[in-house]
Order: C-alpha cells, then sequence, then structure tokens
C-alpha cells in the first residue's frame, strides 16, 4: 500500500508519549498512529452497529405493524 505523509501538530507532552507508546509497541510513529486509527474506526463501526440494532429492536412493533398492513388483503400503500 503506498504511503502517504500528514502532517499534525500536537503538545510537546503529546507527541513524547506517542513516541514512548510506538517504541513500547515496536513500531515506527507512524505505524502506531495508523493502527490507532484503524483500531478507533473499527471500533465507530461496531458502535454504529450496535445503535443500529438497539434502534430496530426499540422500533420492531412500528416495522411489524407496517409490512402487517401492507399484505392485509385490501391494504393500499400509503
Amino acid at each position: 500500500m503506498a504511503k502517504t505523509q500528514l502532517g499534525a501538530r500536537v503538545d510537546s507532552e503529546i507527541a513524547e508519549l506517542a513516541r514512548k507508546r510506538a517504541a513500547d509497541c515496536g513500531l515506527p510513529v507512524g505505524d502506531y498512529l495508523a493502527q490507532l486509527v484503524l483500531e478507533d474506526a473499527g471500533g465507530l463501526h461496531q458502535r454504529a452497529l450496535d445503535a443500529a440494532g438497539r434502534f430496530l429492536a426499540e422500533h420492531q412493533r412500528v416495522f411489524d405493524e407496517a409490512e402487517d398492513a401492507q399484505q392485509a388483503p385490501g391494504a393500499h400503500a400509503a
């Protein structure tokens, strides 16, 4: 995969912490930051799926009623 250089300004304490954590993980800082972004993006995806599941569970009755109404004899689509 091709690499692209990014630039970001952070407090010196954050920069030092990133360097130390990357070293602890045996990674270059860029690879460590890329790993964090991927983990965050994966978590965001899972949180979205969880929220969609909760929404459907909470409102399933409404969807079922609408489907039943459409399938009832003589029903007309709204």
